[in-house]
């Protein structure tokens, strides 16, 4: 019977301890994180396949504009006369490879009433400015949209000065206001499908969506697709959520006109305008002090490619931003809700790695004792360990399937809500890599937080932002060389300085208007 030597004394002992019940504690409740997240993302899939069933019922009915609304009458002329005014107000930084579709879907919209688009930049030497306004000059006839020059911002972050720049220059009718992140892609019925919702019921506050992130291949893509799945669930109720995204937010701004700033109603310029840094959180906590309602409605759903090099470098900028926000905070109360987030996060993003490093252990044990030939009562000290990882992988299984049956169904409906673009595939989607990037996150999200806590600052696209009690006390802004590579943002691989390609020409969605105002002509003359 051969001996044991160091190495395989160590894993057994180690595997030993990993049997202890506090061990098994964790282990087991490693599992338990993997079903409440397979139950979750089982949750949305429900919500989102009804909303297919739904526009695929419609279409068997006869109405082949489904995935515009769900009443075709509500396209008739004398309905879409009187629909409200909604200004869409894009904040841009950068030029990347992806930019010029997301800016075609989000200009080309069929939302039949009167819109316009403020596209904001910081500064004519933005390469977004150029590619813009060449992309304007083309829809010139067809879109009523113009570029808006923010300048620098002296209080809050960039992008927030940007958003309330093109708050002041809106239209003096607009009744609605929505801010639209430039690194997704709009479907053509999005925002009538949120002017709708929100005129059905006037106590919404603010409508919201979600991203559907398109991995490019790279490890760092399916970290940032890892990161938002679990998100996602509290955005995939149909109705009432408590959370917001920045990349897609439409409210009721009539208090916001540029006459009205002065009332500062629920502080919302003041609460976004002073010291804040993040949009999304610092609205959501305003409509929460307020007891205001947030929703986010069965199709807003945005397919989000993300960048072809997306490195685990950019992830983890990434990551710290993210992190960073919990730092930022506009009440007590959001302090301490943040504060509790933070805790619960890095608890549940560690309590998911630690068993997957105990099955390893066991599994290395167990394999080095039959590789070994080492007797029945040392191989019996491992059988609990393995028994355990039995179920972590069944666990892990499930809540894998549960990720793709969501992602799938989020799919097909980005398929449906967008029949002009060319349809998007789950086939390249790794889920081996999906699995690795799981831990990767989790691991590294505590790292990221605590970071973030202790620094109290942020390089955010070349501004580094400051906090102190919750809101941005100082920018520094890096001083651009010519001698150093562009400088890129985090997920769209977009150029923050120097010259990317032209736009292009063409756009499917324009033979789709032009044979819906052919329907419409033909109703009226009917």
């Amino acid at each position: 019977m051969p001996s044991l030597d160091s190495l395989d004394f160590f894993l057994l002992r180690l595997s030993t301890d990993f049997s202890s019940l506090f061990a098994i504690f964790f282990q087991a409740q490693g599992c338990v994180i993997c079903l409440l997240l397979a139950f979750g993302w089982a949750c949305a899939a429900y919500v989102r396949n009804r909303e297919i069933n739904r526009i695929k019922k419609s279409m068997r009915n006869g109405n082949n504009f489904a995935f515009l609304c769900q009443d075709i009458n509500e396209l008739e002329h004398s309905n879409q006369a009187d629909l409200p005014r909604v200004t869409t107000i894009m904040p841009l930084k950068g030029f990347g490879e992806h930019n010029l579709h997301n800016w075609k879907t989000q200009l080309t919209s069929l939302y039949g009433g009167p819109q316009e688009f403020l596209l904001v930049v910081e500064s004519t030497e933005d390469p977004a400015y150029p590619a813009v306004s060449r992309l304007i000059s083309e829809l010139q006839d067809s879109v009523d949209a113009r570029i808006v020059v923010a300048g620098l911002s002296t209080t809050c972050s960039q992008k927030i000065h940007n958003q309330l720049v093109g708050v002041e220059k809106m239209h003096k009718d607009s009744k609605y206001v929505l801010f639209l992140d430039d690194d997704v892609r709009l479907h053509p019925g999005s925002i009538g499908a949120l002017v709708r919702e929100m005129e059905k019921n006037p106590a919404i506050f603010i409508q919201t969506g979600y991203p559907l992130d398109l991995p490019s291949g790279s490890l760092g893509s399916y970290c940032i697709y890892e990161y938002h799945m679990p998100c996602s669930m509290g955005f995939a109720t149909g109705g009432q959520t408590f959370f917001l995204w920045g990349g897609c937010m439409m409210a009721i701004f009539l208090q916001m006109r540029a006459e009205d700033f002065r009332q500062d109603n629920c502080g919302v310029v003041s609460g976004l305008r002073d010291g804040g840094y993040s949009d999304d959180m610092t609205l959501a906590a305003i409509a929460g002090a307020h007891k205001k309602l947030i929703t986010s409605p069965p199709v807003a759903v945005f397919p989000h490619p993300l960048a072809s090099d997306l490195n685990l470098g950019r992830y983890w900028n990434y990551l710290r931003k993210q992190t960073f926000v919990l730092e930022s905070y506009v009440t007590k109360v959001n302090q301490v809700m943040n504060r509790a987030l933070f805790a619960v996060h890095c608890y549940l993003s560690w309590g998911f790695v630690a068993p997957y490093c105990m099955a390893m252990i066991h599994v290395a044990a167990a394999l080095r004792c039959h590789v070994k030939g080492h007797s029945l009562e040392e191989m019996t000290n491992t059988s609990g360990g393995l028994t355990m990882v039995w179920l972590l992988a069944t666990c892990t299984l499930v809540a894998l399937f549960s990720m793709w049956n969501l992602t799938r169904i989020e799919v097909l409906l980005c398929n449906i809500l967008s029949p002009e673009a060319p349809p998007l595939s789950l086939a390249s989607y790794n889920w081996c890599k999906v699995f690795i990037a799981m831990l990767v996150d989790n691991f590294l999200y505590p790292i990221s937080a605590i970071r973030s806590h202790f620094s109290q600052s942020i390089n955010w696209s070349g501004i580094i932002y400051y906090l102190k009690d919750g809101k941005i006390s100082k920018i520094e802004r890096t001083p651009r060389r010519q001698d150093v590579a562009p400088v890129f943002t985090d997920l769209g691989g977009k150029h923050l300085y120097g010259k990317k390609g032209l736009p292009t020409k063409g756009s499917f969605l324009s033979s789709l208007s032009k044979s819906l105002l052919r329907w419409r002509q033909q109703k009226r003359t009917d």
